[in-house]
């Protein structure tokens, strides 16, 4: 029993190391492919702490692929996973950037309407918008605040958070912070189209 406990203990002082060391992004200093419209940022911890004190009346989207979310984790409060860009159909490949190319989601508005909708949540409610880094979640807010909502949030660190000097998500982000996320999506999270 003991040695369980000291395990425990050891993982609960670890992890956070394990995660990696966590610097919030300076909004002051956002590039221009972070930056909205509307001007609405938090960092990942700001968003879970909005997200876990506003429950149901705050909508959490994560905006990356369906790939991303169901092969990297998403946060355990994601209300649900619409994709602001998809791999385009027929898939091509991006030389320049090294990657397949990809497009705008024609649906994302529609299917966030739906979700507030669902939710039984209007355009002026919060809405918190997150991808690997802020660069698809700016884009998608401002996309929101074209179609006229008025809280849409950017995690300008995003799910894995910005590059350091060596090519590593591991200066800040979702998971560098220490906040939980899993694997398994409910069926809910699903986007289906």
């Amino acid at each position: 029993m003991k040695k369980l406990i000291l395990c425990l203990v050891m993982a609960l002082f670890l992890t956070p190391a394990l995660a990696g060391s966590y610097n919030p992004p300076d909004v002051s200093k956002l590039p221009e492919s972070k930056q909205t419209k509307l001007g609405l940022y938090l960092s990942a911890p700001e968003a879970f702490k909005m997200k876990t004190d506003g429950g149901a009346k705050v909508v959490f989207i994560d905006v990356r692929t369906k790939g991303e979310f169901l092969f990297l984790g998403t946060p355990t409060v994601t209300d649900m996973n619409i994709p602001y860009m998809e791999i385009d159909e027929p898939t091509s490949f991006d030389q320049k950037n090294g990657r397949y190319t990809m497009a705008p989601n024609s649906d994302f508005v529609a299917a966030v309407n739906a979700l507030m909708a669902r939710q039984k949540l209007t355009k002026n409610d919060p809405v918190i918008l997150m991808c690997r880094s802020g660069d698809r979640s700016a884009p998608a807010a401002n996309l929101l605040q074209e179609a006229g909502f008025t809280k849409v949030y950017s995690v300008d660190d995003g799910f894995e958070g910005d590059l350091d000097k060596d090519g590593r998500r591991d200066v800040n982000g979702w998971k560098n912070a220490g906040l939980p996320w899993a694997y398994k999506m409910t069926e809910s999270q699903a986007y289906l189209r």
